[in-house]
């Protein structure tokens, strides 16, 4: 049996908004680490450091699809991570808010970082929505 992280939450911004900044290396250090690099290219690889570049994430671009999802592949050894997929699905909802359904599928197991690593995703779908709409929190992890 596999697992999934799912997440969703309502943002009061377009899905432009929001796909520029799930997409972008601006977008990610704008609300995930200041030590990102991505480009909105199916097959490349964007990576995400942490701790001076002690935690390096890497993801394959495997889907992209112009302000409605994003979806990746983790390729690092961390533990539990490699071959899960991170996906991005985003809708527009009867407000006019957007929508964005989030999930981090594939993980063997609830034990381990699963629990940690589900919390910080809640997290992270916080900081996505004040960066999104223009309260600029910081990224999540800051470099110093």
């Amino acid at each position: 049996m596999m697992y999934n992280m799912p997440h969703q939450i309502m943002i009061n911004a377009s899905p432009e908004k929001v796909y520029e900044a799930i997409t972008t290396t601006e977008g990610f250090q704008g609300w995930w680490t200041t030590d990102a690099k991505a480009e909105a290219q199916v097959g490349s690889i964007a990576e995400f450091g942490f701790y001076n570049r002690q935690a390096v994430f890497q993801m394959r671009i495997d889907e992209l699809e112009s302000n409605k999802s994003v979806e990746w592949t983790a390729l690092h050894e961390m533990p539990g991570w490699k071959g899960t997929k991170i996906r991005f699905d985003l809708s527009v909802n009867e407000n006019g808010a957007t929508v964005v359904n989030f999930n981090h599928s594939g993980w063997d197991s609830m034990e381990g970082p699963y629990a940690m690593i589900n919390t910080t995703w809640g997290t992270l779908m916080y900081l996505l929505k004040q960066y999104v709409e223009g309260k600029n929190p910081g990224a999540w992890y800051q470099d110093k």
